[in-house]
């Protein structure tokens, strides 16, 4: 079966092909780092990281790129309250989001540019707009004349009636209603107590939206094959990038588009005000395991609203506590030898291919999380009645490898250990080296060779591997 997403921009199911054979270039909006992200974000940001782990298992050599907004409206509000310089202020947020991604297992981006890195690939974009009709002065400000690019609304269904393109229609703001359809801004222009960059659109500071076109152009081209975030976004952050990238290029942007949809708490928005709001280090302050947290946002499929409560935290938590306890009794499991046909072994290749099957409709990670149940029960069994053959230890146990390589839920495995007699020649060695014997060293290494164990010498010491 073919990998298959839905696509938001053709509001369709669709087998996922790549420009470029099994190169995939893909591009996920970040965090805007005024604050610590919340649940609601790492929903999104486990999804992507979710979407980045099952390609590169189906094979493909993927390029991620991820934005950090590290000026908008918000940033420059909160930075000037706290008194600090912007990247001073930012910083500090940056440091803790990589750290809450860290604990979440959320493997990182190839490319993780920051926008205030990026000033001159945003001015070159805006100039190109301003070339080809698509964007004006005003009052100081550069916009985006929506009017210019028949398509706008492609993404989002929101459409151009009633806009005055270039009169008074126009919207400053980084962020408005989904029904606050006119020229937005990509250039404003200096404000007391902003930043600012000196430009060839004069002074004054990139708007929110023009970032994610300049920076996906620059790493990905200007065209790509997946444009992910939350559906929060699709208007008017990604409906705009759309417009300034289409408008500037003539060429598509991104062919899928896909979208995580919304976290409630407690079946209610989440709300500072209702006492529903979490960030992972409040559910980490309350004991509660990054693990179980990272379960629960993965469990339901993307397209779905989730539910998130710490009742749901504290099963998965059980949950998980029963599921690494098979593992840790499959992997220390003598298996047994029979000369029967071992069912055991297919029914675990069968499950496998489920567990694939799955992800590939559209990352249906219920279903895949169903297949890793019967794996459970299947192993279990066979470890219940004795049946466990060398066959079928290694298929589950590989059925597992695949569960954590694409799911993140697991357990790390525990760091294998050599015999006794093993670690003692490679201390042996490492004291021949130091005494600068040689050819005693050497001949230690080639006798662990001879068994399998391949010593390689860094700068951070001697590692070993199995060949």
């Amino acid at each position: 079966m073919s990998m298959h997403f839905f696509n938001s921009l053709t509001r369709q199911r669709e087998p996922f092909v790549p420009l470029e054979g099994r190169r995939v270039r893909m591009y996920a909006c970040g965090p805007t780092v005024y604050n610590f992200a919340h649940i609601g974000n790492f929903r999104t940001f486990v999804f992507v990281d979710i979407l980045r782990r099952h390609l590169k298992w189906r094979g493909y050599e993927l390029l991620h790129v991820m934005n950090l907004t590290d000026v908008d409206d918000k940033i420059i509000r909160d930075a000037r309250a706290a008194g600090l310089p912007l990247r001073e202020f930012t910083e500090r947020y940056v440091t803790h989001f990589w750290k809450d991604a860290d604990a979440l297992d959320i493997e990182r981006p190839e490319v993780t540019p920051r926008a205030t890195d990026h000033i001159p690939e945003m001015v070159a974009l805006i100039g190109r707009l301003i070339h080809c009709g698509c964007a004006y002065h005003s009052d100081g400000s550069t916009y985006f004349r929506i009017a210019a690019f028949p398509r706008y609304g492609v993404l989002s269904g929101n459409k151009l009636a009633g806009n005055i393109a270039g009169g008074s229609a126009r919207v400053e703001a980084d962020e408005y209603e989904k029904d606050d359809v006119r020229d937005f801004v990509l250039w404003k222009r200096t404000q007391p107590d902003e930043p600012t960059w000196d430009s060839l659109l004069g002074p004054g500071r990139p708007g929110w939206h023009i970032e994610c076109s300049a920076m996906a152009m620059k790493y990905l081209g200007e065209s790509f094959d997946i444009h992910c975030g939350g559906v929060d976004l699709i208007f008017p952050h990604h409906e705009n990038e759309i417009a300034q990238s289409e408008g500037a290029t003539g060429k598509p942007f991104a062919r899928y588009w896909l979208h995580a949809e919304h976290l409630l708490v407690d079946g209610r928005k989440m709300s500072k005000r209702e006492g529903n709001y979490y960030t992972l280090r409040d559910l980490l302050d309350r004991g509660y395991q990054a693990r179980a947290v990272r379960y629960v946002l993965a469990a339901v499929p993307y397209r779905k609203p989730l539910n998130f409560t710490l009742e749901g935290v504290e099963a998965a938590e059980r949950r998980l506590k029963r599921l690494n306890e098979t593992v840790r009794r499959l992997r220390e499991a003598v298996p047994t030898t029979t000369n029967q046909v071992d069912e055991t072994a297919q029914v675990v290749a069968d499950i496998r291919r489920s567990f694939g099957t799955a992800m590939d409709d559209d990352l249906n990670t219920a279903e895949a999380l169903a297949a890793v149940a019967q794996l459970e029960t299947t192993v279990n069994i066979a470890l219940s009645r004795g049946e466990l053959t060398e066959a079928a230890k290694a298929a589950a146990l590989a059925g597992f490898e695949d569960v954590q390589t694409v799911l993140g839920i697991l357990d790390p495995a525990p760091p294998e250990l050599l015999p006794a007699d093993i670690e003692a020649l490679i201390a042996e060695r490492l004291a021949a080296r130091k005494a600068k014997n040689f050819a005693r060293a050497d001949e230690i290494r080639a006798h662990l060779a001879a068994q399998g164990i391949i010593l390689e010498d860094g700068k951070d010491g001697t590692r070993w591997r199995r060949a």
